[in-house]
């Protein structure tokens, strides 16, 4: 232990019940389940960065649960049950984050997500498929043809090169940074205690009680859940869980911007929205995808510049746009996107791979990850 005063060392390191190891929405909302279903429990959250460090709060803001041929490529590699319990889980995660923080606190907005083909054969083959999704999917929204095709919505939006149009009527959008700040002052308002600028080299259990080798020393806790979704494997050897960074830019506003909603492209690679007057997009991944299997936060300048060309001749064409900001964020995925929550050892849980959706997923996997403790 450095050296901490008696009420330091009393108020931060001693009598601790759960220990969270990222405050990330899967943290925080694992820290929260846990607070609610033990009320007098001392809770700390760990976060290695002066912000959530992962994707928490450099996500694109998508309140969403998959697009038709994401869902279609998704049932091809793993199975048709697997992606709809997955899809439940993401359905159920955005009532739980929406009823706990409130639609105004999270700008929620409900425009509707839009799934965008250039390729005729591959939308054919989506739209043959809406029914059998809208079959099942319906029962978990609650509205009838959560997917239906809207082909004159094209020319409304002035895109070029597109050849086909899905709507997901449920699908919404939201400001994380926002949505992070009200979890935060959530988390806080229960008595949970976040620390930031601490980073966890090595978890120790002891069967009675879990011990953190940290920057700051020492801390000791009878249950832990780690959080860290894309970053897991520098504390924990988890079979299927990589990291995936994703590229994102915003622009300047733009003059009688007609585009509203959230939008989907190349089975969910490619993604786009619009902030205002701003477009975000972000993705390409697939263009590099060994170079962004990493936790390195640089800017790939080959998707960066595939994103701008995407963005000039088919989102805006024969528009002026100039690029305000770029940045990336760290995901975890694997071989399927259903989250892994699991014991790894007798006091130990791990909360990871969101495969990209986890505004959506997380609130509920932290509440899963609690009862799994």
């Amino acid at each position: 232990m450095l050296n901490y005063s008696f009420w330091e060392t009393e108020t931060y390191f001693s009598d601790i019940d759960l220990i969270v190891i990222g405050s990330g929405i899967v943290g925080l909302s694992s820290a929260i389940s846990y607070i609610e279903k033990y009320k007098n429990a001392k809770v700390v959250i760990l976060e290695r960065g002066f912000l959530p460090t992962g994707a928490s709060t450099k996500n694109a803001g998508f309140a969403c649960f998959g697009s038709v041929s994401e869902l279609i490529s998704d049932i091809d590699k793993t199975s048709y049950e697997t992606v709809m319990q997955t899809v439940e889980m993401r359905i159920k995660g955005l009532e739980i984050l929406r009823s706990r923080l409130g639609d105004k606190n999270i700008n929620f907005k409900k425009h509707g997500g839009f799934e965008l083909f250039d390729d005729v054969t591959k939308f054919e083959k989506c739209a043959q498929k809406i029914s059998e999704l809208n079959k099942d999917i319906d029962k978990l929204t609650k509205v009838k043809n959560t997917y239906s095709l809207k082909p004159k919505m094209i020319s409304n939006f002035g895109f070029a090169k597109i050849k086909g149009i899905i709507k997901n009527s449920e699908e919404g959008q939201i400001n994380t940074g926002e949505m992070m700040k009200s979890l935060m002052q959530y988390a806080t308002n229960k008595g949970i205690l976040i620390l930031n600028n601490i980073k966890v080299s090595a978890i120790n259990d002891n069967k009675n009680l879990v011990s953190l080798e940290t920057n700051v020393g020492k801390f000791h806790s009878k249950k832990v859940i780690v959080a860290t979704n894309g970053f897991a494997n520098e504390l924990l050897k988890i079979k299927d869980v990589n990291p995936a960074r994703a590229q994102v830019l915003v622009t300047k506003p733009i003059s009688n911007l007609k585009i509203k909603g959230t939008f989907h492209y190349n089975e969910g690679f490619v993604y786009f929205r619009n902030i205002g007057d701003r477009i975000l997009l972000g993705g390409g991944r697939d263009l590099d995808i060994k170079t962004e299997t990493t936790t390195n936060f640089d800017l790939n300048d080959k998707i960066q510049q595939y994103l701008l060309n995407f963005l000039k001749t088919t989102i805006l064409p024969n528009q002026k746009v100039e690029i305000d900001q770029r940045w990336t964020g760290i995901m975890g995925v694997g071989s399927e996107k259903k989250p892994i929550i699991k014991s790894v050892s007798e006091n130990v849980v791990c909360a990871i791979r969101m495969g990209g959706m986890g505004v959506a997923i997380g609130s509920l996997v932290g509440k899963q990850a609690v009862n799994e403790l």
